[in-house]
């Protein structure tokens, strides 16, 4: 696997896969920071396409990755991968609205254990998935990265989640803590 790192405003971040196709978006800070493994090759010349797509995300220029993704994952865990990538840019949906969508309404841990894991975040928009209650969740980036995500988005889409309430996080619980 190759790996490459490339500023953000949320601090750099690890690109990790083929050198084309991404199977890891890393953080550097959070819960869920990230660093290349022992094994992986270095190469800055990578991920042209996820540098450039990434680039024009955090400058307001786009609202869907097209990027070619090889993540690694269950058949659940990819079905709601591929569930958080169809929440529309500045939009929110809740882990049960998830459940919903994939055809498995009781699943709703089990949606936020998959949430949690989710190998590719900015890309794949695991931060677009709050509470039921409006409330911001567990976020592997940390809340701030993930309010600051929202807030991106929500600011240059011209939607306004009506469930979404910026100023109210979640108390951290074994729960949130699996979740991305």
């Amino acid at each position: 696997m190759y790996y490459s790192y490339v500023d953000s405003p949320i601090g750099p971040l690890l690109l990790a896969g083929d050198g084309e196709a991404l199977s890891v978006v890393g953080f550097s800070r959070g819960k869920k920071s990230r660093v290349a493994e022992p094994d992986w090759e270095r190469r800055d010349e990578a991920f042209g396409r996820a540098r450039l797509e990434l680039a024009e995300y955090f400058d307001g220029k786009r609202q869907r990755f097209d990027v070619a993704l090889l993540p690694e994952g269950t058949e659940f865990q990819l079905a709601v991968w591929s569930a958080l990538r169809d929440i529309p840019y500045g939009a929110t949906r809740s882990y049960r609205e998830i459940a919903e969508q994939i055809g498995k309404p009781t699943a709703i841990r089990a949606v936020g254990a998959a949430n949690g894991s989710n190998p590719l975040p900015i890309v794949v928009p695991c931060h677009r998935v709050i509470g039921a209650d409006g409330s911001l969740t567990g976020f592997g980036g940390g809340i701030e990265t993930k309010r600051f995500l929202l807030e991106l988005e929500r600011s240059r889409s011209g939607l306004f989640a009506a469930s979404y309430r910026p100023d109210e996080v979640e108390p951290t619980s074994s729960i949130s803590s699996d979740r991305t």
